[in-house]
């Protein structure tokens, strides 16, 4: 199949700006027009640690960065360094946040680059005390997954048409985030020696660069092959390429260049805008499509749990509970005797 499978570990390909996320650059409290401080050596030793110890991706070291820069600001503002926190200065920063407005998932997520700074440093010698240590990680209320019906990704697949090479591109790129599962950073990160048409098979590359082999669909295969033609991604590829990465891109973009995590969201947006979905897709929902529906044909979960890259099983076990209400929507829509029997 691949020569070397499994021995290269790569990152995700990061475009910043790419997709929403909450903006914790500014230190709660804090105006727009001051200039962050200079992160403490301490932050910048964690964070080099994470990259290179714990193998993090390009996109979750961006994040880290983020929360840790709001909340040296916040310390900054206050005249306390590092040494001085304590879990109740940890509390009152979280209190901030929520202050601010942030989502709890967002909340969440700063609290754990926080505790994880704390306690690097605690077990490195830099400090006598972990205050990190004394928090709890606050709840974040579940979520389901707001996954599209089949009927409505029929329509948005419907919606590419024609034969020129953006389109072919457009149609592969949608068949294989629906197809696979993948997430729209890994699709951007794959390279020609990643597809396997003959074989029916792609790999990827997930978070913490570890690698996945998955199957392609015959619809997604049937896309990929048309895309890969040289009436399709030889189209539009350079006489001359202007980094080695783009030629061996899976996906370009209209300048010849691999296709980044922004451009590949604005083809999914454009064509859901044409499909009537508007702000309901996004290129997790169809992630999250894939597996529901997956489920809903009766898949083991752990066949989607590989499927997706979850290392918990936990985390693919929120699409049966999709599954299940659209199991009791179903009985209660078609049963004579279905809502006299759930009250």
């Amino acid at each position: 199949m691949w020569p070397g499978a499994g021995v290269e570990a790569r990152g995700t390909v990061a475009e910043p700006g790419a997709e929403p996320q909450a903006d914790t650059t500014d230190a709660p409290g804090s105006t727009a027009s001051t200039p962050p401080p200079p992160l403490a050596l301490d932050i910048e030793e964690h964070l080099t640690w994470l990259a290179a110890e714990k193998g993090r991706s390009a996109n979750t070291l961006a994040a880290y960065r983020r929360d840790l820069r709001a909340y040296w600001a916040w310390l900054s503002a206050r005249g306390m360094a590092l040494d001085d926190v304590r879990g109740t200065d940890i509390d009152a920063y979280v209190g901030a946040l929520r202050d601010r407005g942030l989502a709890p998932a967002s909340v969440k997520r700063a609290l754990v680059a926080i505790r994880s700074l704390h306690r690097f440093r605690a077990e490195e010698g830099l400090a006598t005390a972990d205050p990190g240590a004394e928090v709890e990680t606050p709840r974040v209320p579940s979520g389901l997954p707001k996954a599209l019906t089949e009927a409505e990704v029929g329509l948005l697949l419907d919606q590419v048409v024609g034969d020129e090479p953006v389109a072919r591109r457009d149609r592969a790129l949608l068949e294989l985030l629906y197809g696979t599962g993948a997430r729209i950073s890994e699709v951007c990160a794959l390279s020609l020696g990643d597809v396997d048409l003959d074989a029916s098979l792609v790999r990827l590359f997930g978070k913490g660069a570890k690698e996945r082999v998955v199957p392609l669909g015959r619809f997604a295969r049937i896309a990929l092959a048309a895309w890969l033609d040289d009436a399709g991604r030889g189209a539009m590829a350079p006489e001359q390429w202007a980094r080695r990465g783009d030629a061996e891109a899976v996906f370009l973009n209209q300048r010849g260049g691999r296709l980044g995590r922004q451009g590949a969201w604005a083809v999914v947006r454009r064509h859901g805008d044409a499909a009537g979905l508007g702000d309901r897709l996004t290129p997790h929902v169809l992630r999250h499509s894939c597996a529901t529906h997956m489920l809903d044909h009766g898949a083991d979960i752990r066949a989607v749990q590989e499927l997706l890259g979850h290392a918990s099983i936990s985390t693919t076990q929120v699409y049966t509970l999709v599954s299940n209400e659209r199991l009791f929507a179903v009985y209660d829509a078609a049963h004579p005797r279905a809502r006299a029997a759930r009250g």
